[in-house]
């Protein structure tokens, strides 16, 4: 794993099919399945929100309450982005 310089944590993870041993890595998941890495569990597939909630010590209803309040949050600036007019006023 010395060669980290050119290549992430998860593509040296992935190429090495060893679980992740570094638990400060921000993309670190307690899964020996998914080699304990949040991108390759990504690149599995979707995830029930048990298994989510699984992965992050949470239950499955805070895991739907956090999505349903990143939902909300896209939605609004969805509706800001399209109200923007760029075009120099007159």
């Amino acid at each position: 794993m010395a060669e980290t310089t050119d290549r992430k944590c998860y593509q040296i993870v992935d190429a090495e099919k060893k679980a992740c041993k570094k638990r400060d890595c921000r993309h670190f998941l307690l899964c020996d399945k998914d080699l304990n890495c949040s991108i390759i569990a990504a690149r599995a597939g979707p995830k029930t929100l048990q298994e989510i909630g699984d992965y992050y010590g949470i239950s499955r209803m805070r895991v739907c309450q956090i999505e349903k309040s990143i939902l909300k949050k896209l939605k609004s600036g969805a509706k800001k982005i399209n109200a923007f007019d760029p075009s120099p006023g007159e």
